[in-house]
């Protein structure tokens, strides 16, 4: 898993891009970089992202509620049709906020949307 960090246009959110599959043997890579941006609103853009298995939806639900409590935002970009399935089977895809893309969730969070 390849995993690039930006920021968005205000500096307030921290926007992951990942690449390869999201699961037991790449959460670790996410969650690293979860690491390096605490304190800010975070988009993670799932776009490259074609297969994600149980503990990287636990990596994504781990940052989203970390966010909850932080008081920060959280969204997931880029979701493709299996992933999207996997939110709703999981129940969570009325919890998680999806957008198009990373852009349009930063102008969101920083009310430019």
């Amino acid at each position: 898993m390849e995993v690039t960090r930006e920021m968005g246009c205000t500096g307030s959110t921290a926007i992951l891009r990942l690449k390869g599959p999201l699961t037991l043997s790449t959460a670790g890579t996410l969650q690293a970089k979860l690491e390096e941006v605490p304190g800010f609103d975070t988009v993670i853009d799932v776009s490259d992202v074609r297969y994600v298995d149980s503990t990287g939806l636990g990596a994504l639900l781990g940052q989203w509620s970390r966010a909850q409590r932080a008081g920060h935002k959280f969204a997931l970009t880029g979701v493709n049709p299996r992933v999207n399935m996997l939110l709703q089977i999981a129940r969570v895809s009325n919890l998680v906020p999806v957008f198009n893309t990373a852009e349009e969730a930063d102008a969101n969070f920083t009310g430019r949307a």
